[in-house]
């Protein structure tokens, strides 16, 4: 059925096209590399960085629009999902349709029509949760939502790939910067501290709670205040704000009517030879240990998708990840890009420990698939 949508709205040599260059090899890089290659943003070298996204991006996208083609339970042919299909070909076309790369002219204006894509492809995430939503309202009661990891594996290895060509792009894009911030290559701070970004990180959830709840128990922050290391701010602020944001919740509702004051949250930073460690600690009552295999899935979320049928997508614009419990699987997909790692250990009855293990060398390939 999804086949034949293509089939009508595509012609037969774009589709043969598109499966051609899906099936080509990806080529990862590191954020080592990314920050080595970067730290001379000359004309020669955008030049080289241009041309290497021209043959690189329509691959990734051109392998994403294919599994999107093929999703169990007729997930491909939900509304929500076709939408973003249709955004992924849009991109291809535009990559494959832009001529060879041969000047300073050339690149300025590749990299005009990469911002247009990274800018098309920016509310992929709800979009995508909407047609889970549009899949879970058709289904079959009787399917077993064990059977359904296969939703999960496919998820994970389109936003892995989603984060993998947002950082691509935004590196990019960010290396014409011609006032960069101190430290700053491109979206990579050479010397980031830790700490610094788990306080802002903290205070944004708890302005959340606040606004939510009219209360929010503290967060006290642990670790070496001159520590830093090369990583990527905004992916280490948005995984901490998840962690966060979830334990003020866990424990904000354990303790709402209680007449105790209610513990305040725990992060440590730990800088060690390999890894950097942060630590996030609650007395929000813990997960019982049947609801923990569900964190990381994309089928449980009890919250509303705050883009539903009915909604536009302008509103939809101003959404955090909060609104359809995705929060914790893509912080972890964010944390493995570079070679990281989350887990979540849970005393059901006292608390949850979250572990962010983040790679200090920063030499691991992203993962591709």
């Amino acid at each position: 059925m999804a086949a034949k949508k293509l089939c009508e709205s595509f012609s037969k040599s774009f589709i043969e096209e598109v499966q051609r260059w899906g099936c080509m090899k990806q080529t990862g890089v590191s954020l080592r590399y990314m920050m080595e290659f970067g730290s001379d943003p000359s004309h020669r070298n955008l030049l080289i960085s241009a041309q290497f996204l021209h043959k690189e991006l329509p691959i990734r996208i051109a392998r994403r629009a294919i599994e999107l083609e093929s999703l169990p339970y007729s997930l491909s042919e939900k509304p929500a999902v076709l939408k973003v299909r249709d955004w992924y070909l849009d991109s291809y076309r535009d990559l494959r349709s832009f001529p060879e790369i041969k000047d300073t002219n050339d690149e300025k204006d590749f990299t005009q029509m990469i911002k247009a894509i990274k800018v098309r492809h920016n509310n992929v995430v709800p979009m995508m949760a909407l047609g889970v939503q549009q899949l879970k309202k058709d289904m079959d009661p009787k399917i077993v939502y064990e059977d359904l990891d296969e939703i999960d594996r496919f998820l994970d290895r389109f936003y892995m790939s989603r984060i993998g060509i947002r950082m691509l792009i935004g590196q990019h894009v960010e290396l014409h910067n011609p006032n960069p911030p101190p430290h700053c290559v491109g979206y990579i701070h050479t010397k980031m501290s830790p700490l610094e970004v788990a306080r802002t990180a903290s205070e944004d959830a708890r302005a959340i709670c606040l606004r939510e709840y009219g209360s929010a128990p503290n967060v006290n922050i642990y670790g070496d205040p001159i520590f830093t290391f090369p990583y990527v701010p905004t992916h280490l602020h948005l995984m901490v704000f998840e962690l966060v944001k979830n334990s003020l919740r866990a424990v904000q509702e354990r303790f709402m009517d209680s007449d105790k004051v209610a513990p305040p949250i725990r992060i440590i930073v730990a800088g060690g030879v390999e890894d950097v460690t942060i630590k996030v600690s609650d007395e929000g009552g813990g997960i019982p240990r049947s609801g923990l295999s569900k964190i990381f899935t994309y089928l449980y979320s009890t919250a509303k998708n705050p883009m539903d049928e009915d909604s536009d997508l302008v509103t939809a614009n101003a959404v955090t990840m909060a609104g359809y419990g995705y929060g914790l699987p893509i912080s972890r997909l964010y944390a493995r890009y570079f070679g990281g790692d989350l887990q979540i250990i849970s005393m059901e009855g006292y608390g949850t420990d979250a572990y962010l293990h983040l790679s200090r060398l920063g030499d691991s390939q992203e993962p591709l698939s």
